[in-house]
């Protein structure tokens, strides 16, 4: 039993101390935060005709047609789905009428995306620059990848050095356009 206890004794002593384990994180683990980029708003879109529910509602930037007719409970029977473009890309502040079968189609005045009265291109983000006559999604991912790469325009005409913006697409645009002396 002596033995026993002393190497109870002899095996406790040897047991290593405990120390307490620090972590500190490295300066590359810090996850960096990106600039938030601003939200497009709900479009609002009035749905008449052969639906269920006919109304204005608010729908999420990039919905189509047939996003539309599902949120206004479907189409009735009478619907004649053949005369519409149910992937047609929908604006806000227009109208998506179905009509019934048999009814002439409704021709409805075309309604181009709100643009303000002038845009910042320096500060515009990809939706705004979208939006421009003339511009379109990858003339305006072009733009903001130009000035990522050379900073802010000193003057519109700048413009012109972007790939792909020729004097047809400034013709269109350049009046929309406008810069801050903050920026310069």
């Amino acid at each position: 039993m002596v033995a026993a206890v002393i190497g109870i004794a002899f095996f406790e002593g040897r047991r290593p101390e405990t120390v307490p384990l620090v972590l500190t994180p490295s300066a590359a683990s810090v996850p960096t935060v990106a600039e938030p980029t601003p939200t497009p708003g709900p479009l609002r879109v009035y749905v008449s005709g052969a639906v269920q529910h006919p109304d204005v509602y608010l729908l999420p930037p990039g919905s189509i047609v047939k996003d539309a007719l599902l949120v206004a409970g479907g189409t009735i029977t009478e619907a004649d789905l053949v005369s519409i473009n149910l992937a047609h890309a929908v604006a806000d502040g227009e109208q998506v009428h179905v009509p019934r079968i048999g009814e002439s189609p409704v021709r409805l005045p075309s309604v181009e995306p709100l643009v303000p009265e002038k845009v910042n291109v320096n500060s515009a983000d990809l939706a705004a620059l979208e939006a421009l006559p003339g511009i379109g999604p990858e003339l305006a991912q072009r733009i903001l990848d130009y000035r990522q790469a050379h900073g802010s325009f000193a003057r519109i005409e700048d413009l012109l050095d972007v790939p792909g913006i020729g004097p047809e697409s400034w013709r269109r645009s350049g009046r929309k356009l406008r810069l801050t002396r903050s920026e310069l």
